[in-house]
């Protein structure tokens, strides 16, 4: 199998990021079959056992090809923190590098992204009282009443974080009321970024209208594959408090299960869900430094080229810069 080219002074990372349904698997595989590469999970949702068909992972034919990283390694009541994320995704890389492959995250979680190659700052400890009591208000007024307080404590995390995600909503207040600035602001203080690596992002960024329509038929195909049946399978085993079940897509087969919606308005609810969060996804990861943008699908055959052609160039570029010691 090709490998890089030896006496490097930093090992490589490539990052294939974008948004949902933009092909990030499928340029991954491609690099890492064409490296001798190794994929690093960086989907929150797909880091969970037993949750695949909404997933979108990669089969299992995928999976027996490339070796895959922290994919299906947590449990479906379990949670896992951005930190501790980071923590995990850093030793896979490091091990990965120092057997001399070369180690491909690829996702579309932007803050667990983050965590990883620049580190999150160490906030305040969990104040069960106060995220009870702003429970109770979700409860009572909504998930836009407690978003608006966050507005007025910290507009820019407001801008980052949707309304729908309370949980980080509800963390976000309490690291603004309990240090009385701005968790923004903190953001940039007391990170510890990867270090000992170079890195190398490729970003997905297909036509717009194109995007949307894939979005629109993997949901339908989802549908069409057994969502609801899975969906309904874990929830009989897990009970509504495994944390997947309120990801996109099983959110929408929940509803239908429990009659609030029929078939054909879980399916266009799902296919509007993942076309908003796509959109939140290319916000986030605009604000990633040193992006090489490719204005397609990773599934394309050009996009491939191109991306292969940049891992080329930039190991060649680093395999021909002299030795300090030299």
């Amino acid at each position: 199998m090709p490998s890089l080219p030896k006496g490097k002074r930093e090992p490589l990372v490539v990052v294939v990021l974008g948004p949902t349904a933009s092909g990030k698997t499928a340029l991954a595989l491609a690099l890492a079959l064409r490296f001798g590469g190794e994929i690093v999970n960086c989907d929150s949702v797909a880091m969970h056992r037993e949750f695949e068909i909404g997933t979108a992972k990669p089969t299992r034919a995928e999976r027996a090809e490339i070796p895959h990283h922290l994919l299906d390694w947590v449990d479906p009541l379990a949670e896992v923190t951005a930190g501790e994320y980071a923590r995990q995704a850093r030793e896979v890389v490091r091990e990965i590098a120092g057997r001399g492959r070369l180690p491909i995250v690829s996702g579309g979680t932007g803050l667990y992204l983050r965590a990883l190659l620049e580190g999150l700052f160490v906030g305040p400890l969990r104040s069960e009282e106060l995220r009870e009591r702003l429970r109770r208000r979700v409860e009572e007024r909504g998930t836009n009443y407690l978003h608006r307080i966050l507005r007025r404590l910290d507009s820019a995390a407001a801008e980052r974080i949707h309304a729908n995600d309370v949980a980080k909503v509800i963390r976000a207040i309490e690291v603004c009321l309990a240090t009385r600035r701005p968790m923004t602001e903190l953001w940039q203080q007391g990170r510890e970024p990867l270090t000992g690596f170079r890195i190398l992002r490729f970003g997905l960024n297909p036509e717009r209208e194109d995007l949307y329509a894939r979005i629109n038929a993997r949901a339908e195909k989802m549908f069409a594959e057994g969502l609801i049946a899975e969906t309904e399978t874990l929830l009989a085993k897990y009970g509504a408090a495994a944390r997947p079940l309120s990801s996109l897509g099983y959110k929408q087969a929940l509803q239908f299960l429990r009659g609030e919606v029929d078939r054909e308005a879980a399916l266009r609810a799902a296919q509007q869900a993942h076309r908003n969060y796509a959109k939140r996804q290319m916000t986030w990861f605009r604000r990633e430094p040193e992006v090489h943008w490719l204005a397609g699908f990773g599934s394309d055959a050009a996009i491939k080229a191109a991306a292969i052609a940049a891992v080329e160039i930039d190991s060649q570029d680093q395999a021909s810069e002299p030795h300090p010691s030299r």
